[in-house]
C-alpha cells in the first residue's frame, strides 16, 4: 500500500511524519474530534458559534454533519486577534497577502454541496482535496467530514500561516501541501470530493482526472459575462455532469507558486 504523506507536506520534498501528541513514552495520534479541546476559546465562543449555526440553518444549510463541524471549529483561532470579535459574523475577513477567509455561509454551502457526492458507510466523505488552504479554517472543518483532507496552497506565506494555525489542534487526517493547485495532487487521488477557494475560466482538467467516480467538484467558475458562479461537477461512469448555481465572488485561480 502506498504511504500517504503526513502533515504538513511540501511538494517535491520527503514527507515528514504525521503529528502526534506524546503520552508518556508512547506517541498517540489525536483524533479530529479532540481538536476543539486543544485551544481553549473565550468563554462566550461556544455560544457565539451556536448562534452562527442557527444563522446557517436559517440560510438553508440542513446537513447535520456540516452544521456540527461548523459549530465545533473555533473560527476565531484562524483570524488576526484584532478581528476575533467578527469571527462568527457571516462575513469574509482578510488573512494577509490579499486573501480572505470565506464567510461561514459560503463555507457551509460549498461543503454541503460537496457532501452530496458519494459518501462512505459512516456518512462522511473519503479523501478530499482542497484547492487554496488560506488560513486553514476550511481544512479544519473538512477534517470532521472526510477520512483524509489534502489541502494545497500556492502562496508560501499562507501555507506557513495555515501550518501554524493548525499545529495546536494536532489533526492527524489533514495534509498540508505547498504547490500549484491547478495541478491538483495526483499522489492522493482519486478523491471523493474536490473543493476550491479560487475561480478561473474553466475547471482544470487535472481536477476532473483526479476525481473518483461518484465524486464531486465544487468550485467557483467565471461565466461568459465575467462574473463568478458556483459550479458542481459530478463524475460518473459515462462522463461528467455540470450544474451552475448562485453567483459568488472569490479570488482568481492562478497557476504556479509564490
Amino acid at each position: 500500500m502506498t504511504r500517504r504523506p503526513g502533515f504538513p507536506v511540501r511538494l517535491g520534498a520527503a514527507p515528514p511524519s504525521p503529528l502526534v501528541r506524546m503520552s508518556g513514552s508512547a506517541a498517540v495520534a489525536v483524533p479530529s474530534s479532540a481538536m476543539s479541546a486543544r485551544v481553549v476559546p473565550p468563554s462566550d465562543a461556544t455560544a457565539v458559534r451556536a448562534r452562527m449555526v442557527r444563522v446557517l440553518t436559517a440560510q438553508g444549510i440542513t446537513d447535520p454533519l456540516v452544521l456540527s463541524a461548523m459549530g465545533t471549529v473555533p473560527r476565531h483561532q484562524f483570524v488576526d486577534s484584532a478581528l476575533a470579535s467578527q469571527a462568527y459574523e457571516d462575513t469574509s475577513l482578510p488573512i494577509g497577502l490579499g486573501q480572505t477567509i470565506s464567510k461561514p455561509g459560503v463555507v457551509a454551502r460549498m461543503i454541503e454541496l460537496l457532501m452530496g457526492g458519494q459518501r462512505e458507510t459512516h456518512g462522511k466523505l473519503g479523501r478530499v482535496l482542497e484547492i487554496g488552504t488560506g488560513c486553514g479554517y476550511q481544512a479544519a472543518v473538512l477534517a470532521h467530514l472526510a477520512k483524509e483532507v489534502y489541502s494545497i496552497e500556492r502562496l508560501r506565506g499562507l501555507h506557513e500561516r495555515a501550518r501554524d494555525n493548525l499545529r495546536p489542534f494536532r489533526i492527524p487526517n489533514v495534509h498540508l501541501l505547498f504547490g500549484d493547485g491547478m495541478l491538483g495532487f495526483a499522489k492522493g487521488a482519486p478523491y471523493a470530493g474536490i473543493i476550491a477557494a479560487a475561480g478561473g475560466d474553466a475547471v482544470p482538467r487535472s481536477w476532473i482526472d483526479q476525481l473518483a467516480v461518484g465524486g464531486r467538484i465544487v468550485a467557483p467558475a467565471v461565466q461568459p459575462d465575467g462574473r463568478q458562479a458556483l459550479v458542481v461537477i459530478e463524475k460518473n461512469r459515462d462522463g461528467v455532469s455540470r450544474e451552475m448555481l448562485e453567483a459568488v465572488h472569490f479570488v482568481p485561480l492562478k497557476s504556479g507558486t509564490a
